[in-house]
């Protein structure tokens, strides 16, 4: 296991770095300067050269990007010049030195984002740390939706197959799986935060802490969980209660089911004991997946909703083109499928032991 796990860590680490290299060469090669997307409009030339020189920008394309794998490196190098952009003292983030020589200085350190061109300089890490939390628990409490009910449905579905329930359910789910994010998300908001306000309490937009009516304390406002939550779990609650069908339908063929049901055991005791576990491995991979991609995807429902979550944030810098925290944002939400991927595969040991972890 420890040998598999090892394995897929270093073939996580070439992917990460070729989602590093496409996003920095991607955004490179866009349109503007970041120094100028940096100061607006005081800008003039000295403070201009000010700001290339110290964030690396009037250096060539590929040390800049060597700049950036050297921020976000644990193990990084930095230049005892005053005037490189390496050099340590012109960074804010906490490190511990290993050793140094008469031209550099070798740290260990967490990865640098590096800061934001518009919120003042403030750190990505701080940015994506505010925000990043607020989007898992709406992607979990999605999940929760879509695998609470889809497990049931898709239970209920494969009982009752070719019965009026069970082609009701796959009508639903085949419009549920058809039906785009930010529709469904606006069609939410207007019936349960508009026209039913009176009898759901909900609201149109809100996110998970917000100001008192005295604009000083920030209170936990669970409500405004519930619509987001729904919305985002549509999609994956839809694919949950399908795959959980067809995936029964094909164990309830089994020898073994057939060896239960003959010594007298109960249908409920048979699918919760013997077919589910089985049933759940599509189930698994297909949560997997959508987990990963409601982080990528939410940022719809969270604009909608005005969820303060690292989707909102995404759209504000695409809108202000605000480099350092797009690329930041990326790059968490393809380290979280990595992780997920490998997460998924110990998983899978657990529902079927023949499934083998080859290192």
């Amino acid at each position: 296991m420890l040998s598999y796990i090892l394995k897929k860590i270093h073939h996580s680490f070439w992917t990460l770095l070729g989602v590093v290299t496409t996003i920095f060469f991607l955004f490179n090669v866009l349109p503007g300067d970041p120094a100028q997307m940096m100061l607006g409009q005081n800008e003039d030339q000295t403070q201009l050269a000010i700001v290339k020189q110290k964030y690396g920008f009037d250096q060539p394309v590929l040390t800049q990007y060597l700049y950036y794998l050297n921020d976000l490196s644990p193990l990084s190098f930095h230049s005892n010049d005053s005037d490189d952009y390496t050099f340590l003292e012109s960074h804010s983030y906490s490190y511990q030195p290993l050793f140094k020589t008469a031209k550099n200085t070798v740290v260990f350190k967490f990865p640098y984002l590096r800061t934001s061109f518009t919120k003042q300089g403030k750190e990505v890490s701080q940015i994506l740390k505010e925000t990043l939390p607020n989007t898992i628990i709406l992607a979990v409490a999605s999940i929760f939706v879509a695998l609470t009910l889809g497990l049931f449905l898709g239970v209920i579905s494969a009982l009752y197959k070719d019965h009026w329930v069970d082609k009701t359910i796959l009508v639903v789910s085949t419009f549920g799986m058809s039906l785009p994010s930010f529709f469904s998300a606006i069609l939410a908001a207007w019936i349960f935060g508009f026209l039913l306000h009176h009898y759901t309490g909900l609201e149109m937009t809100g996110s998970l802490y917000e100001l008192d009516d005295f604009g000083e304390v920030y209170q936990l406002k669970l409500k405004n969980l519930i619509l987001p939550a729904m919305v985002l779990g549509i999609r994956p609650l839809a694919v949950v209660t399908q795959l959980m069908r067809n995936s029964l339908l094909e164990v309830f063929n089994q020898d073994y089911i057939r060896t239960a049901r003959a010594k007298g055991l109960s249908e409920f005791k048979i699918i919760l004991h013997h077919a589910m576990k089985n049933a759940l491995n599509p189930v698994v991979t297909a949560i997997s997946g959508w987990f990963a991609s409601l982080l990528a995807g939410a940022v719809f429902v969270e604009y909608i909703f005005s969820w303060n979550g690292l989707g909102k944030e995404i759209v504000n810098a695409l809108n202000t083109l605000d480099l350092p925290v797009i690329m930041g944002a990326v790059l968490i939400i393809a380290l979280t499928f990595v992780l997920i991927n490998i997460l998924v595969d110990v998983i899978y040991t657990y529902l079927d032991p023949k499934i083998k972890l080859n290192p």
